[in-house]
């Protein structure tokens, strides 16, 4: 197994591998890069939907997304899908994932099963590297902090994102929200991950949802353009994980009129922490 960095702050590409066939001490180095690279990516994979079970087994227990529609013979796998006709794609800005649950997925784990012939990239961004570049003081007043996030505006019945008669999602009644830390730590590696993102966050703790937009703007321009990102060309066999704590990502909407059909399998993980000075 040869693990390649992809960029500067986030992702490494994982060569040499067959992911079916993983001993205890492959399934570690990769736990250990996960940890390390946020994202992890492997090429030219032949997974079944089993094999792709088995897999994300060996890091978690599989946390199934309420919302998003299964695949019909695998239900803890979720289809994210756009049709050919269709105008909005699934996670078309940037987001990660399951941040409005109490106890957020540790990460997701990608795999192509159909692709267009050109575009359909996901971009993939470091929320540690961002962290790092704030200046100490603005560190220190967010480590103070705590934010709301939610998923009724995404995925709720009244202005929703997605329109109630998208046969791709499901359960809207089943919304709700979370309260945690904006700086939390990793659990693994311990670093410092800015915990926030503006397809769930909705404000500030103590602050009204005026009072908090202005910062967390700011915070959101920071990270998407800060160079702390990496974009990912999906292949036929192309596997992308990547962690929910330490990372956010973006499925890029450029190829309408072509279908892309991905599953995904989300993993779970641990009440989050927040970081201490």
């Amino acid at each position: 197994m040869i693990i390649t960095p992809a960029s500067e702050h986030v992702g490494a590409v994982v060569s040499d591998v067959d992911l079916r066939e993983l001993d205890a001490a492959a399934v570690d180095c990769i736990r250990d890069a996960w940890a390390e690279h946020g994202v992890l990516f492997f090429r030219d994979q032949d997974l079944s939907e089993d094999d792709h079970i088995r897999f994300a087994e060996q890091f978690a227990e599989i946390d199934v997304n309420k919302f998003f529609t299964p695949v019909a013979s695998h239900p803890r796998i979720a289809e994210v899908r756009k049709e050919a006709d269709q105008e909005v794609n699934v996670g078309g800005g940037w987001h990660t994932d399951h941040s409005y649950d109490v106890v957020p997925a540790r990460g997701s784990i990608l795999v192509a099963r159909e692709l267009p012939s050109a575009g359909g990239d996901t971009r993939f961004l470091s929320v540690g590297a961002a962290y790092d570049a704030l200046s100490v003081g603005l560190q220190s007043t967010l480590e103070g902090l705590r934010a709301h996030h939610s998923n009724e505006h995404i995925f709720g019945k009244s202005d929703a994102a997605y329109d109630e008669n998208d046969v791709r999602f499901q359960n809207a009644d089943s919304v709700g929200g979370a309260i945690h830390p904006v700086v939390i730590a990793h659990p693994t590696t311990g670093r410092k991950l800015l915990y926030v993102n503006a397809a769930f966050t909705t404000h500030f703790v103590g602050w009204t949802v005026q009072e908090s937009a202005p910062l967390l703007q700011f915070l959101y321009q920071h990270m998407a353009l800060g160079g702390f990102d990496y974009q990912f060309e999906w292949k036929p066999g192309s596997v992308a994980m990547w962690d929910n704590r330490s990372t956010w990502h973006w499925a890029l909407n450029d190829y309408h009129g072509h279908r892309r059909l991905m599953h995904r399998i989300t993993v779970r993980g641990e009440g989050l922490e927040p970081a201490t000075t």
